[in-house]
């Protein structure tokens, strides 16, 4: 079966999904994106991500060329005309293709809208079981990361010396201390089993997963603290790991190629995971 996108109003086959070469996210990285996960073929969380597409399009002064009700009925669809059962859901909106190449915002312009799916069998990954390596790469991203804008070169960059490096993710550091991955928000438990994540600011990205796992160890009476890490920090802790729509909850075994505790995925990681994939489950949509 032929996999299936949408472009602008229609369904299309992928090999067929076509913009134009004018489309300002391709020639300016001026637009937003979104990825859903999907189980048993539901949506995964997905209001909190279009809560978070709306605030970042609204960042850029970016409409969206249609409600949030109806590119929820898209995402539903294209899952179904895929036959999604476990993977993920991309979404993309960007200010769309102007006659020329002009930096100012083009007047009278849609707004360009992709959707497509891809298959990840997220709650069995092998990594799951084995945790993940990361490795440390500064941070050279812009001001606003907040904004889960499709500029992504930098986490590319970070991405593929990861991958070099045989490592699962790169945490990236600024004034030494732990900003979030590449694509995932990071974790430490404390020796006084304290979990501690970096605050939201303009600094790291609102993760979604991050968000529910937050409030699911709070309502199990967990102590967490938001605020700023070190790798030293991180290298002495109980247990390290990160979170995002396309992992869920990872634990990480190795940072730099130095032991994390036993360099086991520890318990707390592994009941988070647990926990998230009930709740998700659960909410499912």
């Amino acid at each position: 079966m032929d996999q299936i996108a949408y472009v602008n109003g229609s369904f299309v086959p992928l090999a067929e999904a076509k913009i134009s070469v004018l489309d300002r996210g391709f020639l300016f990285a001026d637009g937003i994106y979104e990825v859903s996960a999907v189980l048993d073929g539901k949506l995964i969380d997905n209001a909190s991500h279009l809560a978070r597409l709306e605030r970042s399009v609204g960042e850029i002064a970016l409409a969206l060329p249609e409600t949030l009700d109806r590119i929820r009925e898209i995402q539903k669809e294209l899952i179904a005309r895929n036959g999604i059962e476990n993977g993920l859901v991309y979404l993309q909106v960007t200010r769309g293709a102007a006659a020329g190449r002009d930096f100012a915002f083009p007047k009278g312009v849609k707004p360009t809208l992709i959707l497509f799916t891809s298959v990840k069998d997220i709650v069995n990954a092998p990594s799951a079981k084995s945790g993940i390596g990361v490795i440390t790469v500064p941070d050279i991203r812009w001001a606003r990361r907040d904004i889960k804008s499709v500029a992504l070169l930098a986490q590319v960059l970070a991405k593929q010396a990861a991958a070099e490096a045989g490592a699962g993710e790169a945490w990236m550091i600024e004034d030494g201390k732990v900003t979030e991955g590449g694509s995932s928000s990071a974790f430490i438990l404390t020796q006084d089993d304290v979990l501690v994540t970096r605050q939201n600011s303009s600094a790291i990205l609102p993760g979604c997963t991050r968000k529910a796992v937050i409030a699911l160890a709070e309502e199990r009476q967990l102590r967490v603290e938001e605020r700023p890490f070190s790798i030293e920090e991180a290298l002495v802790a109980k247990e390290a790991f990160i979170t995002s729509a396309s992992s869920f909850v990872q634990a990480v075994v190795t940072i730099d190629g130095k032991t994390v505790a036993d360099g086991r995925p520890g318990p707390m990681a592994n009941r988070l995971r647990e926990i998230y994939i009930d709740f998700a489950r659960k909410t499912a949509e």
